[in-house]
């Protein structure tokens, strides 16, 4: 009895032992378990720390770059001729004497309207830092499409009279530029000087070219003040240069053409038919007066390019914002005597006592 007694105490401390061993493998298991699961997890936020760290390098990369000027620009012309390209030429020295590092992109819509808003459309859709924009049509179809990519013009007038502005003081909103404002009194005053005894004059202008107008009215009234009568001869397109230029004849003194795109494409036309019948053409600039236009005061294009360069320099290095700078202006300084002697010889006109 006593035997079997122990026997049974024997068995249930076995058991118990057992018991325990059991749980304290068990314990050991789940123990072992938590502890590669803590490991595993631990390693997996070093990944995801490391890869935000990447992450991290690489914004920061880029806008070091960003900041070292790493910059897309898009330089839009709208058509080709001498003094666009002068523009064009002196935007572009402008950058590249900056140091910044800029992708350029170049784009010349050759006069034609739909290429116009095609390319203006291009320029915002491809996103580039600022776009550069050469002349009134060019300037008009980019603003219309975008309000937050900086646009930086040249070759426009009146930016407020065009609509691109808000005031050429203040543009308030994300374009600024430089003015080819015509020197149009120390023109007339040329005109007079050349042809004094000019009473009537034609205006030749394109009417679809807004700054055109603009300046077509201040020559009327500059011509008005010294007793010269005025008359507009518009044309649509190049097609009718022709036709309006002849229907002058026996009619006018002189031509004013002013900075219209239309004409200078042209002028080589104008100047022909105009010269062939005795009509002097001042010009609006200078590279028409070397197309066979008779004399100007002009501006220099390329600096007004060089001009523009600068400033959208300082907007793509964060120094300034288009909303808060002026349109600028060349000074009088910057202003040429350009004759062309050939013409002056041909129509008789004695340019000697000119001062250069």
């Amino acid at each position: 009895m006593k035997k079997e007694f122990l026997k049974k105490c024997f068995a249930l401390s076995m058991a118990a032992v057992l018991g325990v061993t059991a749980l304290t493998a068990c314990g050991s298991s789940d123990s072992d378990k938590s502890d590669s699961d803590a490991k595993a997890d631990s390693s997996d936020e070093q990944a995801d720390s490391d890869a935000d760290a990447k992450d991290g390098e690489d914004s920061e990369s880029g806008d070091q770059a960003s900041a070292e000027g790493s910059f897309k620009v898009g330089v839009f012309q709208y058509t080709q001729h001498g003094a666009l390209d002068e523009a064009n030429k002196g935007f572009v020295d402008a950058l590249e004497a900056s140091g910044l590092d800029c992708e350029i992109d170049q784009q010349n819509a050759s006069g034609d309207s739909n290429a116009t808003l095609t390319i203006a459309q291009k320029m915002v859709d491809d996103k580039n830092d600022l776009i550069f924009t050469i002349a009134t049509p060019a300037s008009q179809a980019v603003a219309g499409l975008t309000t937050e990519i900086p646009i930086v013009l040249t070759a426009v007038t009146d930016p407020a009279e065009a609509d691109l502005v808000e005031s050429n003081e203040a543009p308030g909103g994300n374009v600024t530029g430089t003015s080819d404002m015509n020197p149009v009194e120390e023109q007339v005053a040329l005109l007079q000087e050349l042809i004094p005894d000019a009473k009537n004059v034609a205006v030749l202008y394109c009417s679809a070219e807004a700054n055109s107008k603009l300046q077509a009215e201040l020559v009327a009234e500059a011509c008005k003040q010294v007793g010269i009568t005025t008359t507009d001869y518009t044309v649509a397109n190049s097609g009718e240069i022709q036709t309006v230029v002849e229907s002058m004849v026996g009619k006018v003194d002189a031509i004013y053409a002013p900075t219209d795109n239309v004409i200078a494409n042209a002028m080589a036309t104008v100047a022909m038919i105009a010269n062939e019948n005795g009509i002097p053409v001042i010009c609006g600039e200078e590279n028409m007066v070397n197309a066979g236009g008779l004399a100007t005061y002009s501006i220099d294009y390329y600096k007004l390019g060089q001009k523009a360069g600068e400033m959208a320099v300082q907007i793509l290095k964060g120094e300034a914002e288009p909303a808060t700078m002026p349109i600028e202006y060349l000074s009088d300084s910057d202003l040429k005597l350009v004759v062309n002697q050939e013409t002056a010889d041909a129509l008789g006109i004695d340019v000697s006592g000119l001062e250069q």
